[in-house]
């Protein structure tokens, strides 16, 4: 039996559709738990569990569509604001204003964002990720990224991981698919701008296709201290995802990442994140 009720996740999306942002309805915000907050973390983790072992199923009985990856994506999202996480979407109608794919560029904070995007983007376009190799046989998400649209990089010889996400990511781009890069290192809660690199930009510039910039802020859930992807949350730390205006690029690029760059760091500090290096004029 399937235990996935498609009909929330739709209108999730058909408010997105409708309103172009999104945020979470006003609460009062959950009570600290003292020495005992490290329950909250538990439970959130619990459920993203929970919200991966039914994809498991379904993707063993039936395939992985697109309905069921936006559905499982925006349930993540939901167990955060259940576990007092609020949440703040922005600038959606900027995925409107291109017909056909963009390359979507992004700093990365934590593995929040790889889960609840694909809920956010896929109302508005068909999207892929780029993403660690590892993630293809990680013990909860291995089964789901080999079932839907992604590139997998190894991240030791950056030569061959460029040449992997120009020659894959063009590709998908041709079929329509919109692509999402990090270009950081790892994941971290500062935005650090000589770790961004212009990977993205290059992408965007082969494939003949705009840039639009995504400020993201979703420490919310910390990096683990021992296992990366489980650490604590903290309810008090809005999640943010904020769109920029597309961008299209010409020439070596230099000067569109520096506007990625700028958006990302002025909208970091705007929400009271730490943004490390020099932003360019």
């Amino acid at each position: 039996m399937n235990s996935i009720n498609l009909e929330e996740s739709r209108t999730f999306e058909r408010r997105l559709i409708s309103e172009r942002e999104y945020r979470t309805p006003v609460k009062a915000r959950p009570w600290r738990l003292g020495p005992l907050e490290w329950l909250r973390a538990v439970r959130f983790h619990a459920g993203v569990l929970w919200v991966y072992s039914v994809a498991r199923k379904v993707i063993r009985k039936e395939g992985f569509g697109r309905d069921t990856y936006l559905n499982r994506s925006w349930k993540s999202l939901d167990v955060a604001e259940a576990s007092g996480g609020r949440v703040e979407i922005t600038g959606l109608a900027n995925l409107e204003k291109v017909e056909g794919p963009v390359v979507i560029i992004g700093n990365h904070m934590s593995s929040l964002e790889t889960v609840v995007l694909p809920s956010i983007i896929l109302p508005f376009k068909d999207v892929a990720f780029v993403v660690k190799e590892s993630l293809r046989t990680h013990f909860v998400f291995g089964p789901i990224m080999c079932a839907v649209k992604h590139i997998a990089v190894g991240r030791d010889n950056p030569r061959e991981d460029l040449k992997l996400v120009l020659t894959q990511g063009a590709e998908l781009i041709r079929q329509g698919v919109s692509v999402v890069i990090f270009p950081q290192a790892t994941r971290a809660a500062e935005f650090d701008i000589d770790g961004f690199n212009t990977l993205g930009v290059k992408l965007a510039a082969r494939a003949g296709v705009p840039v639009i910039p995504l400020a993201l802020k979703t420490d919310f859930m910390a990096n683990g201290k021992w296992v990366k992807d489980m650490g604590m949350v903290y309810p008090d730390r809005t999640i943010h995802f904020e769109f920029g205006a597309p961008i299209r690029v010409e020439g070596n690029g230099r000067a569109e990442h520096a506007a990625v760059v700028r958006l990302i760091a002025d909208r970091i500090k705007k929400w009271g994140g730490t943004v490390k290096g020099e932003v360019p004029t």
